[in-house]
């Protein structure tokens, strides 16, 4: 492909932007004579990256240019003229980086674009064609797929940074991938160049948040892993996407925390043999050392020297694999295998080593006296260098690699550790030990680690031993041990989200949930480290990452790399260097260090951004002004110097500054938001203060890191020290402690707070490419911030008012002891330089933020049109800030006001009163407030508190909580007396002021004292009482008679219990529910202890005025339940009682109508120990009146009954149809007059006596009939029905309260619109109460909420509305008319279930159906006026719909709509009632049914056509053909069940439907299928007639085979709609029922 030219950047400048401007100098010029040169470009610059030479930047839109010397593209690029990367122009880029010769840019797709040299591997190019080229001359992409997830995956790149030979990049999941040479890719491969991107497995599990790539070292910043223990966790089954291999949980050991010393130098875990039993020793096989130590391949100074393990067995036939030693492992304690997820073992390279012959070392013991040589600090040295080997020296030379190169990571959303990783660890007990990511260490590279270690030792120059002593040496110890928490094998899995790669990356991670930056951080490092360039206190190679454990706690935000030099960032702005300084760019004069050391930076420079170059560094901090200041240390040479030859050791500059110096062109450069350093070259992103907005942004961001920076001093130097001083706990006492403790603890919640706000605007300004200041914490995060200030107001305020500052003061002056700089620095701005130090005034030093926040977010709105999104979100976050600040400020005056009353007024009696959370508002002094009846010489004082108001008088005082406290203003009457009243749950007394403005101040003190107690905005709230009269608290009655010692948490009104609330008593009585004007009222439940029972009794239902009224369930600790209706705390009306399992006795159910608590009216009684059943009238608990009673063994009795006895004249029948009609004495006892009928028919007249079981005395005649008198009588000629109490009469009660539901005192008797308002009343109540309830049934109740236009005339268009209606509000109990129906087929089942299954009460049970349809009519017709009476006709002429042509076909040419109550309600009835209907009907019909069955069974024994013949159907109506499956059949004399099988089939489902309407419906379709089966047989029209249709319509019903058909017929007969029985559909069911008639007199013969 046609090699692409760039095209100058000035060839497109239109005009300067005003934000991201680019200036770029050189770091070794004299910082006086330096003048920066701008990159001119047409678009803002969002980001720069420098190399050795040369320079990338990104522009807004995702444009990349780049400047420079170009080298692989031969050409050289000035400054101010970038060129355009053309063929990254449609593919929106968002990082890039520069390397040393080399660059990279990720896309918005998280796609990784590399050119540049490739050399080394470092453009990750795999193909032939790039890989046989040293350069790469346009951006190509690099491949990254993680291959060990199933099925492989892309991996998406959020950032990048590039060193001299080596990349390295990190994904969206925060893991990091490396490509390239040299160790410092930290890979376990003994494979070098490495061409494709690989994980770096050590860091796997881990958060990584940034990287940065020095010249042959790299930096990772790492978040903390949370303390946890770690024996509880889990390891998967399953490997998951960004997850480490995991080992087996038995084999994981708790981690105990040591020393770096159990680290090999150069970053290999070791292990030692701790048991005796440890098998035979195994030994790796001698191999021979490659005599150069290194590739042939490998290029000077790639690093690929330093052999390791590679997971990939596939190597490039341009590559060699280097020779690798013995493991740095004892023998005994080797491991094979490294496991895999699945538990199969990788490939062992030990098996690699044995098939070697030679080797430099006898065995594992010869190297591991070696490396005790290097800890035993030998003082042997020689002065050896391998060829190529660049990172012995740090250089300024301009051939050198010295730039800097990093990356943070873009998960700024959600990030979160899962703790599922564990690997097998070592413990110091000397257990298992795991599988090790030790790698095979080229033994070239030990020698000269070993050699460069001999030198450190001898010069003191070199290392920083005379400043660590011991602990530097025992760094360098390779002695066993166990992983500490920075272990590169403490894995943990991440589960980050998805991070978008349009967003630029910014370096912080979050924390769960708040998405702030966390502090929490470590640093790792891993490459060479020749210089002390990794931070671990040696000049030791390290091939894997290790954490660098000095810098852990010190909440690092940001690492950079130079060439041989390292900076840590920290969140109180200190900047931490180790690693070479030859020209002093570490800041301070110690050369080299080792170990990180804080840079020296003048009083009151606050650095907040760093960069590194070859040999300098570059700062970005916060001076006395807002605009930032740039320091610079290192390098100031005047002439850039010449390069070096052989081992690149540098000469000394001619000048260089050691401690950093501030540049004084960075003025001129307005405000500058981040720098960098590559090389020798420095870079820095300006914007320009357009309307005041950057200059607000960064002195917002300026004043929080220096508000950060003093609570850290103050946690310190004060905090810390205060709470490890044990006489402090002396001092404070008990309860000023815990309040001192929690002082501390929100100090530091508000202090780690405001040190990640002040990261999060940090990032925010260096993070040019999103700045929407929509997304600041301080918007995004208000509640979150206004709740930590609020919580640390009131733990300063508390602490206060108990005194606490007073007793902490000379504590506090005695940690600060004589140090004047340092009480200074801690005094707040308020405060005067010279005063006495305030202890108050510094921790209320915080409260001021709060001011600059709404002051600065002010600020920034202005810049905003008012309609704007971001006018909108600044302007409120202004007024929350600024809302807050005040009310702090006046709980500040309250606090201080306190503690000075209590100061004043200190004793016995006030100290009661004393609590944290009190504060003192306003109290009576000089008499301003007296009581109303108060004495001459009396003495009252009030004070009121935040929480409560006192009274005292003498030496006594009285406390009203303000949550139960009423205030009422009196008007001024003609006594003239400034009154207030106050109201209290027992007592109500009035107050007198003494002036107008007296009265004023108490009134409106008390009411925002109780506004605020409630939870209202007490400040500037009207001074009324309407906002408190309704409320909710606890209260604890005292004095109260019903409520005495009772303690209520609920509603309240003006002073009473009113609303939803619960009262317990102490004797454990409990209710929970509504109140009304301080009495139970509503639906509420109860718990009553019973003395006599061990359980309590429970109530569910309705009270009215403090007593059980209304519907509800009551459960007696007896066992006993009854359900229904009361009147004052008495069972009255409609109510069900039923004995419980606990009745031993007797178990009985009763149900009926009940006044004042006792049975009386219609009721049935079931004695279920007896087996009887009463149905009749009742008085005062007995039975009383006409009744009936059955009995288990069929005995039927109805007559009279008297004192809960039979008494007077009553008809006794047994199941044999026994019968005897005469006079009761007693039950079941006959005395006097009777006559008895047997069964069959003989007759006894006379008086009879004696108990019916036991036997009768008669003295009379006996009668016997003749045979053709007794034939001719029939069997159901029973006098039945005489003495039974009328259908009309039963179960009023529960009619009754149905009306009282709707509002009504009597039947018919009440407002229609209140009834109608009291149903809507009632389902929206039921709705509320019942959360639990479906979908469905909630919509239900929905549209039983509206009320329909019940005052509209009737019409066939709106009268299936109606049905509707009634149909939802019948399956409803909610609904009064749903109770109605649940409620009469509860009394219907008790009354004709189990017991009452006698066939001699069908006709009372038909009857009270019908009583039940004309009751119920009653009331639809008082809901729905319009309705006619029952049979009434609605007339519609327009359409008579569909139920004129089901119910009243007759009626069809005068186009009416007939209604009667039984078409309307049976349907919603019947169904519910049908069970025990219709097995009354069939015990009824049992004698026929028997008949029938035994017929229909021995006819359809022979074939159709011989049963077509029988019955006597014309041939000409006999089938010929049936159809089965569409396929046509002749019917032969041997077909059975072949005709009319529609017609069959259709009849049978009579058994399936329940009203009459629907079973004639059925006998309807079954004549019509039947016409349709026979109209082919015959020509032409014909009609039928009787002779030919009821043979074949009994053929019909012969195979229909209905069971039970008789019973069907006689339901039909008894319920069908009067005005069908003499239509058509009446003659078709005289056909049914002629038919049935006819089988029971067909002869089987």
């Amino acid at each position: 492909m046609e090699k692409q030219e760039g095209r100058p950047a000035d060839e497109r400048v239109l005009q300067v932007p005003d934000r991201g401007l680019v200036h770029v100098w050189p770091s070794g010029g004299g910082t006086e004579q330096l003048c920066p040169d701008k990159v001119l470009l047409s678009r803002p610059v969002v980001q720069v990256s420098l190399g050795e030479h040369h320079g990338v930047l990104l522009a807004q839109g995702g444009q990349v240019f780049s400047f420079g010397e170009l080298s692989w593209r031969g050409l050289s690029v000035p400054v101010s003229a970038p060129v355009l990367e053309v063929s990254l122009l449609g593919r929106t880029v968002v990082h890039v980086a520069a390397g040393g010769f080399h660059c990279g840019a990720i896309s918005e797709q998280g796609s990784v674009y590399m050119w540049g040299e490739n050399t080394a591997g470092q453009c990750g190019q795999t193909d032939r064609a790039s890989v046989t080229n040293i350069t790469v001359s346009e951006p190509c992409p690099v491949a990254m797929v993680d291959s060990e997830v199933v099925p492989p995956v892309v991996v998406r790149v959020v950032g990048l940074a590039c060193g001299r030979e080596h990349s390295l990049a990190l994904s969206d999941h925060n893991e990091l991938w490396a490509w390239g040479s040299g160790c410092q890719l930290g890979l376990v491969t003994n494979i070098f160049p490495v061409w494709k991107p690989q994980k770096v497995e050590h860091l796997a599990g881990r958060h990584v948040i940034q990287v940065a790539c020095g010249a042959y070292h790299s930096l990772a910043l790492v978040r903390s892993l949370p303390a946890q223990d770690f024996s509880t966790q889990s390891t998967p089954k399953t490997r998951e996407r960004g997850r480490s291999p995991q080992c087996p949980v038995a084999d994981r050991e708790e981690l105990v925390t040591t020393d770096d010393a159990h680290y090999c130098p150069l970053g290999v875990e070791l292990s030692e043999v701790m048991r005796s039993e440890t098998p035979s020793r195994r030994r790796v096989s001698r191999q021979r050392l490659h005599p150069a130590g290194m590739s042939s391949g490998s290029s000077p100074g790639s690093g690929a020297s330093l052999s390791s393990f590679s997971d990939d067995s596939r190597s490039n036939p341009k590559q060699r694999n280097l020779p690798a030693c013995s493991r740095l492992e004892p023998e005994g304690n080797r491991t094979e295998c490294v496991s895999q997820t699945d538990g199969s073992p990788k490939a062992n390279p030990a098996v690699d080593w044995a098939a070697t012959k030679d080797s430099a070392f006898s065995d594992d013991l010869e190297l591991q006296s070696m490396l005790e040589k290097l800890s035993g600090q030998t003082s042997e040295s020689q002065d050896v260098t391998a060829t190529g080997d660049t990172d012995s020296m740090s250089s300024h030379t301009g051939s050198d690699d010295s730039y800097i190169s990093s990356t943070p990571s873009s998960d700024l959303l959600t990030s979160s550790y899962k703790d599922d990783s564990a690997c097998k660890r070592q413990t110091n007990n000397g257990r298992a030990s795991g599988p090790l990511s030790s790698s095979p260490v080229c033994l070239e590279e030990i020698r000269l680690c070993l050699e460069k270690e001999k030198q450190a030792l001898l010069s003191s120059s070199l290392t920083n031993i005379h400043q660590k002593g011991n602990a530097a040496a025992g760094r360098r110890l390779s002695l066993p041990g166990t992983p500490t928490h920075g272990s590169p094998r403490r894995r943990r899995p991440c589960a980050c989200g998805p991070v978008s790669a349009g967003q630029a990356p910014s370096a912080g991670p979050l924390e769960a949930g708040d998405e702030l930056p966390s502090l929490e951080t470590e640093v790792w490092s891993w490459g060479r480290g020749s210089e002390g360039q990794l931070g671990h206190g040696d000049q030791l190679a390290r091939l894997q990452p290790l954490c660098i454990k000095s810098l852990t706690g010190k909440e690092v935000i940001k690492v950079a790399a130079g060439s041989h030099h390292s900076l840590a960032l920290t969140a109180q702005c200190q900047v931490y260097s180790w690693g070479s300084n030859m020209c002093g760019q570490l800041g301070h004069l110690n050369s080299p260090v080792t170990l990180p050391q804080h840079a020296k930076l003048s009083d009151g420079l606050r650095v907040w951004d760093v960069s590194a170059g070859q040999s300098h560094s570059l700062l970005l901090a916060d001076g006395d002004c807002v605009q930032p200041v740039l320091l610079y240390c290192g390098q100031q040479s005047e002439k850039p110097q010449s390069p070096s030859s052989g081992h690149s050791s540098p000469s000394r500059a001619e000048s260089y500054a050691v401690r950093p110096s501030l540049l004084p062109f960075c003025i001129e450069m307005n405000y500058i938001s981040s720098v960098c350093s590559g090389g020798q070259t420095c870079a820095a992103l300006t914007d320009q203060n357009v309307m005041g907005f950057i200059a607000a942004i960064h002195e917002l961001a300026s004043r929080e890191r220096r508000f950060s920076c003093w609570m850290s001093d103050v946690r310190k130097v004060l905090i810390s020290p205060l709470r490890k001083k044990e006489a402090a706990c002396q001092t404070l006492g008990e309860p000023c402690t815990q309040l001192f403790f929690a002082l501390c603890e929100s100090f530091i919640h508000l202090s780690k707070l405001v040190g990640r706000h002040a990261t999060s605007l940090s990032y925010f300004l260096q993070n040019a490419q999103s700045r929407d200041v929509t997304s600041f914490p301080l918007l995004t995060h208000t509640e979150h911030f206004l709740e930590t200030y609020k919580k640390f107001c009131s733990a300063v305020g508390d602490f206060e008012v108990m005194g606490g500052f007073q007793s902490l003061h000379k504590l506090s002056l005695e940690c600060l002891g004589s140090r004047q700089a340092v009480l200074s620095q801690l005094r707040g701005s308020d405060q005067p330089v010279g005063g006495e130090f305030d202890l108050v005034s510094m921790f209320y030093q915080p409260l001021q933020q709060l001011h600059h926040y709404s002051r600065l977010l002010l600020k920034m709105s202005a810049c905003y049109d008012v309609l704007t999104v971001e006018y909108q979100s600044l302007q409120q976050g202004c007024s929350h800030y600024e809302s807050l600040s005040l009310s702090l400020l006046r709980k500040r005056k309250q606090a201080e006001a306190t503690q000075l009353f209590w100061k004043t007024h200190s004793g016995k009696a006030t100290e009661n009163l004393r609590l944290p959370q009190r504060r003192l508002l306003c109290e009576s002094s000089n008499r301003s407030l007296t009581p109303l009846s108060a004495g001459r010489f009396s003495n009252h004082w009030f004070i009121l508190f935040n929480d409560v108001l006192v009274h005292t008088q003498f030496s006594t005082h009285h406390v009203y909580s303000l949550t139960c406290l009423w205030v009422k203003p009196i008007t001024e009457d003609r006594t003239g007396l400034y009154a207030i009243k106050i109201i209290c749950p027992e007592e109500s007394f009035t107050l007198v002021a003494s002036t107008p403005e007296e009265k004023n101040k108490w009134l409106r003190s008390l009411n925002q004292a109780v506004d605020q107690v409630l939870g209202g905005a007490a400040q500037g709230s009207s001074p009324g009482v309407t906002a408190a009269v309704c409320r909710t608290a606890s209260y604890k009655f005292v004095a109260d008679e019903r409520f005495k010692d009772a303690q209520y948490a609920g509603g309240w009104l003006a002073g009473r219990v009113h609303g939803r609330g619960t009262m317990k008593w102490p004797d454990g009585r409990l209710y929970k529910g509504n109140f009304k004007n301080g009495l139970e009222d509503g639906y509420g439940e109860c718990v009553i202890p019973n003395k006599a029972q061990d359980k309590p009794d429970t109530y569910q239902g309705q009270w009215r005025e403090g007593r059980i009224h209304g519907f509800g369930k009551y459960k007696y600790g007896s066992g006993e339940v009854y359900e229904g209706c009361f009147c004052d705390g008495q069972r009255h009306g409609y109510g069900m009682l039923s004995s419980g399992k606990l009745a031993r006795t007797t178990s009985s159910v009763s149900i009926g109508h009940w006044v004042q608590d006792k049975k009386t009216g219609y009721g049935v009684h079931d004695d279920i120990m007896r087996g009887e059943k009463y149905m009749g009238f009742w008085l005062d608990d007995q039975r009383h009146g006409s009744g009936v009673v059955v009995t288990q063994y069929g005995v039927y009795f109805e007559g009279s009954f008297k004192e809960n006895k039979m008494s007077g004249s009553g008809l006794l029948v047994s199941d044999d149809n026994t019968v005897f009609q005469g006079e009761f004495s007693d039950d079941w006892t006959i005395n006097g007059k009777g006559v008895l009928t047997l069964a069959n028919g003989d007759c006894l007249d006379g008086l009879f006596s004696g108990e019916w079981r036991t036997g009768l005395k008669v003295v009379g005649t006996y009668v016997k009939p003749t045979l053709d008198g007794y034939e001719g009588k029939e069997k159901n000629d029973l006098p039945l029905g005489q003495h039974v109490v009328p259908a009309a009469q039963r179960w009023i009660c529960a009619f009754d309260e149905c009306w009282s539901r709707l509002g009504c005192d009597a039947a018919g008797g009440g407002d229609r619109t209140a009834a109608w308002e009291n149903i809507a009343v009632t389902i929206t109540a039921a709705r509320r109460q019942s959360p639990d309830l479906s979908k469905s049934h909630t919509k239900v109740l929905e549209s039983l909420e509206f009320i329909p236009q019940y005052g509209e005339p009737v019409t066939t268009a709106n009268y299936d509305n109606i049905r509707r209606y009634l149909t939802k509000a019948c399956e409803t109990p909610h609904h009064p008319l749903g109770w109605l129906v649940e409620t009469l087929v509860t009394a219907y089942r008790m009354t004709y279930v189990g017991v009452g299954s006698n066939r001699r009460l069908l006709p009372q049970a038909v009857q009270e159906l019908q009583a039940y349809l004309t009751h119920f009519y009653s009331v639809v017709r008082f809901l729905f006026p319009g309705l006619p009476d029952d049979g009434g006709v609605i007339p519609d002429a327009a359409d008579p719909g569909p139920f004129k042509s089901r119910r009243s076909s007759s009626l069809a040419e005068q186009s009416v709509l007939v209604v009667s109550c039984s078409s309307l309600l049976l349907p919603l009835l019947l169904p519910r009632l049908y069970p025990p209907l219709f097995t009354l009907y069939c015990l009824q019909q049992e004698q026929e049914e028997a008949l029938y069955w035994e017929r229909v069974l021995r006819l359809n024994k022979q074939p159709d056509q011989s049963l077509l013949s029988f019955l006597g159907v014309q041939e000409k109506f006999w089938p010929h053909w049936m159809s089965i499956l569409g396929e046509k059949k002749q019917i032969v004399s041997s077909s059975k069940d072949a005709c009319f099988v529609s017609a069959v089939e259709t009849l049978q489902q009579i058994s399936t439907t329940f009203t009459p309407s629907d079973k004639l419906m059925v006998i309807q379709r079954t004549f019509e299928e039947l016409t349709l089966e026979v109209k082919p047989l015959l020509a032409g029209d014909f009609l039928w007639c009787m002779d030919d249709l009821f043979p074949l319509f009994l053929y019909v019903v012969l195979r229909a085979r209905v069971r039970n058909l008789g019973a069907e017929v006689c339901l039909i007969e008894d319920l069908m709609d009067p005005n069908l029985q003499h239509g058509e559909m009446g003659l078709m069911f005289t056909t049914l029922k002629a038919c049935f008639i006819q089988i029971q007199q067909e002869s089987t013969t």
